[in-house]
């Protein structure tokens, strides 16, 4: 086997059995310290937990508004931060004005205000919406605006030179060297959005999987607990994953997209 094909499948013979050595230890650990299975139950329990969640209609309900909440955060976010992050990145003086308000709204913990955006919008959709878009929204626009910014002044005096018009510029020049630093903020954000959506449905909801997390744990259900904790970072890396496949269609040509291709063989 060739060293480049052994580097290709390293993922896919690390990750099960690291998977399997955790199951494994955490069975050892249950098993000698005889710990209660209503503090951490073991292993099989939890497996046999996910098989019943994963064929319970209503799990599927809850899934799929969690991720309902967590794309439409993201998507406000995405918009609302790339739109920024340009307008910052091109006008330093804004930035520079708007910064101490845009660093502090962003040292604020976001939980404490999921209290007063249920009050704002209700225990429905909106507010689970509202608190993934705010997470999501910094490492977006922060990004696009480094992105904005990355740009070479000689670079912009050769299209000066090529008689480009802004919008010319803009499409061959200042969107394509933004492209990457926007998909790394998306990769982040992706991440933080579904996170709001959980928190937002744990602190104030009654539908989703955080919801669900806070049902099974008034039961003291641990093992339907850890079987919907997987459930939702099985989302999360099905969201990631997701976000990090549009590098390959949307910037070929990066580095960071045909190194890890060459790294993958």
């Amino acid at each position: 086997m060739s060293r480049d094909r052994s580097r290709k499948l390293l993922p896919w013979i690390s990750t099960p059995i690291i998977l399997v050595l955790a199951f494994v230890a955490w069975d050892v650990f249950v098993r000698v310290s005889e710990i209660s299975d209503a503090v951490l139950p073991p292993p099989g329990r939890v497996l046999s937990e996910m098989v019943t969640v994963l064929t319970t209609a209503e799990t599927w309900e809850h899934a799929w508004i969690t991720t309902s909440e967590t794309l439409g955060g993201f998507l406000i976010a995405l918009v609302v931060g790339v739109v920024a992050g340009v307008v910052l990145g091109k006008v330093p003086w804004l930035e520079l004005s708007l910064r101490p308000v845009i660093v502090a709204s962003q040292v604020v913990p976001k939980v404490a205000l999921v209290p007063l955006f249920v009050i704002w919008f209700g225990f429905g959709i909106t507010s689970k919406v509202v608190i993934s878009a705010m997470l999501a929204f910094f490492p977006i626009m922060l990004n696009t605006q480094l992105g904005v910014r990355s740009v070479e002044a000689g670079q912009r005096e050769v299209m000066r030179s090529l008689n480009a018009t802004r919008w010319q510029t803009f499409r061959h020049l200042e969107m394509k060297s933004t492209l990457p630093y926007v998909l790394a903020g998306m990769e982040v954000g992706i991440v933080l959005a579904i996170i709001g959506a959980i928190v937002g449905e744990y602190l104030g909801g009654s539908e989703g999987l955080g919801y669900m997390l806070v049902r099974t744990l008034n039961d003291l259900n641990a093992s339907a607990m850890f079987a919907t904790t997987i459930l939702l970072s099985l989302i999360g890396l099905l969201l990631y994953f997701a976000v990090n496949a549009l590098k390959r269609f949307l910037i070929p040509w990066h580095e960071s997209v045909y190194a890890q291709q060459d790294l993958n063989g």
